[in-house]
């Protein structure tokens, strides 16, 4: 019975990742859109926002392969949406606001990944 548990926690942290790409990417897209739209509340909304993606990644998992699968949702939605289209549209103008949101997100990926862990609850 002892050889099923590590199988299922470790099944459970996979599904806890790609969950956590899909939230990264819907959470980059959203910030990405908010943050250009509401510009000094809507940059701290979406910093905010991708905070507790990234600590609630952290929490989840419990390691900090949680926040890493996160951000890496999040950094691929943003650089996605800096790309633009050959047509020359782009959700990203190149304002302060958008460098503050693309930096701030990866400082923000970066302290949650240096937090230290919190010991697990016994039972």
């Amino acid at each position: 019975m002892s050889t099923s548990t590590p199988t299922a926690s470790r099944n459970a942290r996979f599904v806890w990742c790609a969950v956590l790409v899909v939230l990264g990417a819907l959470v980059g897209t959203a910030g990405a859109l908010v943050q250009a739209a509401w510009l000094p509340g809507g940059l701290f909304l979406a910093l905010l926002a991708t905070a507790a993606l990234f600590y609630g990644g952290l929490r989840a998992t419990g390691t900090q392969t949680g926040v890493v699968t996160g951000a890496a949702g999040w950094l691929l939605a943003v650089i996605l949406l800096s790309l633009g289209r050959p047509e020359g549209d782009g959700v990203f103008a190149g304002g302060v606001g958008e460098l503050l949101f693309l930096f701030g997100g990866m400082a923000l990926a970066v302290m949650c990944a240096t937090l230290s862990r919190l010991p697990r609850p016994t039972p």
